[in-house]
């Protein structure tokens, strides 16, 4: 067989590799955009990202001669030297799941492969005269051009998460008080990550319920305890304040019965477990803050104008019943005594989650209105969640009962696509049609197609005061 298709086919093998990675890895399990401490991971990335789409397609249908074949080996080089510093930045920012490190390893012998299958053609490449031979294979090359431009675009949106600044939401957030043990679920995710650095910079001692207990410990610097499950507390375990994030990710794979069933096991049957030990605690909690969502509502007929609050009723539909679910087991602690802060969050924005996403389209100029764009956003500053999460700490028991953590303003889909634009001096002229977001999203369709307007009426009532109010506001802090 010829070797310069056959590396061609191997280069195919790694692009889908590498997309499986990149989407499973970097942005579903590992959320590497989400992370402060992968900065430099991430800038690595996208410079490797860079150099892949150029060999992509360059090598799509064409074979380098005479001095471009010479720069063709110095774009290998530098690659494998980008490689190597990868894994020695990986190694020192955080664990990787066994799934990932053995793709890793497939990678490297992959690549090595194809790499020395077209080192066979040098000899005569570099003899020839310089400029680029036309060889196309067909569809391979039609593939590889196609992997060439999806790793480019990679490439962009790590490029533009490297660039934000390290996460500062906890800055300024106090959870005031004496030292107190605090219990964090969920604490890895992107609210968790901003969370517990405010607890310890407040003094707090935190423990951590998570699955991968090591790795938990690791993201934190060592100083909070890990335990993998709460059968590791012993009942004698003096904890105050119970802080609940944990679920899996909401917006993503389409809501088969079976992921249904992952996202309630994931919040109510996770929440069952940590009310079951304070029914057992020799010492009950002073509070329990039990992170829900405002799809708690569900969704409202575009147009109505109507502005809901904590005493507006639930849905019958799968979102609503979720949040519904969660909450009535958290209630249960209750029963022991232990007051229960609801804290239904609105969409959190904050240099990692959703809004990363959100904005990519627009720093790309192919930014838009989604559907009809009259849909309205119930969301928060994440320096205004935590903030509002302090605030309920002080109330103490007085916090018991529902709360939604939303911003005061509720715009439409379409004022924040233009408020994104403006913000990042782009224009908003592309808009997403409706249909195929469903096609591609299913019931879950309604996360983006449909909205409610909630107000954070208790937090106002309260005394609550908001450092962004506005989309404008939080955008010029976050863009």
């Amino acid at each position: 067989m010829n070797t310069h298709l056959l590396a061609l086919q191997l280069m195919a093998a790694q692009g889908c590799l590498g997309a499986f990675d990149t989407i499973y890895h970097h942005e579903l399990t590992e959320a590497l955009p989400q992370r402060a401490t992968a900065r430099r991971e991430l800038a690595i990335h996208a410079v490797r990202a860079t150099i892949y789409g150029v060999l992509f397609v360059g090598l799509s249908a064409w074979v380098w001669q005479g001095a471009w074949a010479w720069i063709l080996l110095a774009l290998f080089g530098v690659e494998i030297v980008l490689t190597l510093w990868d894994f020695v930045v990986e190694d020192q920012t955080r664990l990787l799941p066994a799934t990932e490190r053995v793709t890793h390893t497939v990678l490297a012998i992959n690549g090595g492969a194809f790499i020395a299958l077209l080192m066979l053609g040098m000899p005569a490449a570099t003899a020839a005269p310089t400029g680029f031979a036309y060889a196309p294979h067909g569809w391979l090359s039609v593939f590889l051009a196609l992997c060439g431009v999806g790793v480019f675009v990679s490439g962009v949106r790590d490029a533009f998460a490297s660039r934000a600044l390290p996460a500062d939401a906890a800055k300024g957030v106090r959870f005031e008080g004496p030292p107190q043990t605090v219990l964090v679920t969920g604490a890895t995710g992107f609210v968790g990550h901003s969370l517990v650095p405010a607890l310890l910079a407040s003094g707090h001692r935190v423990i951590v319920l998570s699955r991968e207990p090591r790795k938990a410990a690791w993201e934190f610097g060592g100083a909070v305890r890990a335990v993998a499950s709460m059968a590791e507390l012993s009942p004698q375990e003096g904890i105050d304040v119970v802080i609940n994030l944990a679920g899996a990710r909401i917006l993503g794979w389409r809501w088969s019965e079976r992921r249904k069933a992952v996202l309630r096991g994931s919040r109510a049957g996770l929440t069952e477990g940590v009310v079951d030990w304070i029914a057992r605690a020799a010492r009950k909690p002073r509070l329990m803050i039990n992170a829900s969502a405002v799809g708690y509502y569900g969704i409202q007929p575009q147009g109505s104008g109507q502005v809901l609050n904590e005493a507006s009723p639930p849905q019958a539909i799968f979102m609503s019943q979720l949040c519904q679910e969660w909450e009535a087991v958290a209630s249960r602690a209750r029963e022991h005594g232990v007051p229960v802060a609801l804290a239904r969050f609105g969409l959190v924005f904050g240099r990692g989650g959703a809004l990363p996403s959100m904005l990519l389209p627009f720093r790309l100029g192919f930014g838009g209105r989604m559907g009809t764009g009259q849909q309205r956003s119930s969301w928060i500053h994440i320096a205004d969640l935590l903030g509002a999460m302090a605030h309920v700490w002080r109330l103490g028991a007085n916090a018991d009962g529902a709360w939604n953590f939303t911003a005061p303003e509720q715009p439409t889909q379409q004022a924040f696509a233009q408020a994104a634009a403006a913000e990042l001096h782009r224009p908003s002229v592309v808009p997403t049609p409706a249909w195929p977001v469903r096609l591609l999203l299913g019931e879950q369709s309604a996360l983006l197609l449909e909205g409610a307007a909630i107000a954070p009426a208790r937090l106002l009532a309260s005394g609550f005061s908001f450092r962004f109010p506005t989309v404008r506001e939080a955008l010029a802090d976050l863009v």
